[in-house]
């Protein structure tokens, strides 16, 4: 779909009546500053996902209504609308994801839900916390639908949450859904672990280089029926959707523990281990 103007978009509905673009929605501005600022503020603190959701507001991308409009206003998007309105609490129900066959996608969102002690719930809270207003339109729906299935992207690509893996799931999602905030999260990050942990001989930017390659390749996640991939053999939804092992990122983590360093505390790891790398 070609872009238009932003009034052309507020007269574009779904076949249930919803706009496309709310009137009071603002307008998106370019403030790399702003999204410069944020950034260093993540990289203090990789829990704040406030800061996360500001970068992206102050790198909108130019396709970006043109990207919604083709999911949404598509037979594909009512569907998704009408069979899977809400995904948290899809997401949420560990009881009935549960029951599904054991070496599902399911199972294995669960897995990693529990251990990490996330809920879909819990990322809607840190969203609403950012203070982003709300409107009754498409694009709200799009962005909540891009939030909801983020963790799902560690599980389905095998990215953990360490400093690493975070990057490379922005960059897989760059390959997906182009926006220069994954762009700078993901690289940018990516290389401030490189120069934190100095002297390591582990692959770094390769692994994000590995990620965004394979975000390319695959498929857009947001416009898949979630509901029907849960109930699927994980290694089954990998395959269909692209998704290969993340060999070089792997390849960090156990170069990592052989330098003494932990993946998933790398400053406090550094503080220690940086003297026998520097004596290497």
């Amino acid at each position: 779909m070609t872009s238009k103007t932003r009034e052309e978009y507020m007269q574009m509905f779904a076949a249930d009546g919803t706009v496309l673009l709310h009137p009071e929605r603002p307008e998106a501005k370019y403030r790399p500053l702003r999204a410069v600022r944020n950034f260093q503020m993540l990289m203090k603190d990789k829990e704040d996902t406030a800061a996360v959701f500001r970068i992206f507001e102050s790198l909108p991308s130019k396709d970006f209504m043109p990207r919604i409009a083709g999911l949404a206003l598509s037979e594909q998007g009512e569907e998704l609308r009408r069979t899977e309105p809400r995904l948290p609490e899809i997401l949420d129900d560990h009881a009935a994801l549960r029951r599904t066959p054991k070496g599902s996608l399911a199972h294995a969102y669960c897995d990693f839900m529990e251990a990490e002690g996330l809920s879909a719930a819990g990322l809607v809270a840190e969203a609403e916390r950012s203070g982003r207003p709300r409107f009754p339109d498409l694009v709200e729906w799009y962005l909540n639908r891009s939030r909801d299935t983020h963790d799902m992207f560690h599980v389905l690509t095998g990215y953990g949450r360490d400093a690493l893996g975070e990057a490379s799931v922005l960059l897989f999602t760059h390959g997906q859904q182009p926006s220069q905030g994954h762009l700078l999260i993901g690289y940018a990050g990516a290389a401030n672990i490189k120069k934190t942990v100095k002297g390591t001989k582990a692959p770094v930017m390769g692994a994000a280089r590995e990620a965004h390659r394979i975000g390319k390749g695959a498929p857009p996640l947001i416009a898949q029926p979630i509901r029907q991939l849960l109930e699927r053999p994980l290694e089954d939804v990998r395959s269909e959707l692209r998704i290969p092992q993340p060999f070089k990122y792997r390849e960090c983590h156990r170069i990592w523990q052989a330098e003494g360093v932990d993946p998933y505390n790398l400053l406090a790891s550094t503080k220690t281990a940086e003297p026998e790398l520097l004596a290497a």
